[in-house]
């Protein structure tokens, strides 16, 4: 580990301000990413500002309904938390999916959001990697890729990103509340992360300086919404394909329509991957597995598998429509008496 700088950040100002002097700086929250990272040389800053002493560590109720949940907040107290539990329980099912405990307890809600890829490549710093090092090529295309991108990749990086919480912000339309030297800015959630393109270095649209000093949560949805991840082994794994989603199903009527659908995956690209099309083909339709089909082949259309990871299309369309499936659970049963009533 080379030798670096360190100095504690006294406000949100004062850490804007001294990581905005230093283009070599970073923040430190938690510091679960960032320490695996020093001591395996992947990052080497000049200056860490500590930001474990700010007061970004409450969660409060919203005019609106919604909740905001701080920076700081641990990922293992924003998951007990009971408004959390009770309105937004897609989100606490994601955190408490999330490595180990120990580390949930030191994990910050922000520093969750940005945490770095575990591609094998980006963490060997005695190999090329377009991310650690712009230009100097991808490993993984033609190496391991088991965990590796099947949407959204280039030729320039095909490494996903590994949060789980980030895939259920995304899925709840969550905004990102932000500090930079220029003034206060909020995000949403699925604007923040990039795609790789021609630049996989940035994971992030954010600017050197900028700290995420809160997360806003909109008011809870109507439907049921669940979180499941796809994995390994059952603990401590990132997630091969991860599925959030909400349902709002009318059973008002003769037959069920599916009122307002929110879809977003994980494990599958460089970003929480938003499903827009598996959502617009839910919208108006009948609950069943036809639909539900429907919806995951309409996503998956542009998927490019690698060598490696060509199971991720047949693991994310069996995940959609299993998540679809439970979320609707009981309604089949009304589909099937319609039907029956309809022959007799």
């Amino acid at each position: 580990m080379n030798p670096f700088d360190y100095t504690r950040a006294t406000d949100t100002a004062d850490a804007v301000a001294v990581l905005t002097e230093r283009p070599d700086a970073v923040f430190l929250a938690g510091g679960t990413n960032l320490v695996d990272h020093l001591k395996l040389g992947v990052t080497e800053p000049g200056l860490v500002v500590d930001i474990n002493g700010l007061d970004l560590t409450d969660i409060e109720g919203l005019d609106d309904s919604g909740l905001r949940i701080g920076a700081m907040v641990r990922n293992s107290d924003a998951a007990a938390d009971l408004r959390v539990r009770r309105d937004y329980p897609m989100l606490s099912r994601a955190l408490l999916s999330g490595a180990s405990g120990q580390l949930r307890n030191a994990a910050s809600m922000g520093g969750n959001l940005l945490q770095r890829t575990r591609c094998v490549y980006f963490q060997d710093t005695s190999t090329p990697c377009n991310k650690r090092e712009p230009g100097s090529g991808c490993s993984a295309i033609g190496g391991y890729t088991r965990y590796h991108a099947i949407l959204g990749a280039s030729q320039d990086c095909v490494a996903t990103h590994p949060s789980d919480m980030a895939v259920a912000l995304a899925a709840l339309d969550a905004t990102v509340v932000v500090l930079g030297p220029h003034g206060e800015r909020r995000i949403p959630v699925d604007e923040l992360h990039r795609l790789p393109g021609e630049q996989p270095e940035r994971d992030t649209i954010l600017e050197h300086g900028e700290l995420i000093t809160a997360l806003e949560l909109p008011p809870p949805r109507a439907g049921r919404s669940t979180y499941r991840k796809i994995r390994d082994r059952a603990s401590y794994a990132f997630a091969l394909v991860s599925v959030a989603a909400t349902v709002d199903v009318d059973d008002s009527g003769p037959k069920p329509v599916i009122r307002e659908a929110a879809i977003a995956l994980g494990g599958v690209a460089h970003k929480p991957w938003r499903a827009r099309a598996a959502e617009a083909v839910l919208r108006g339709a009948e609950p069943n597995e036809e639909t539900f089909l429907q919806a995951a082949d309409a996503e998956l259309a542009a998927a490019e598998p690698l060598e490696g990871n060509r199971f991720k299309v047949q693991m994310a369309r069996g995940a959609i429509t299993t998540v679809l499936t439970e979320l609707t659970g009981g309604l089949e049963s009304k589909l099937d008496d319609t039907t029956e009533d309809a022959h007799e």
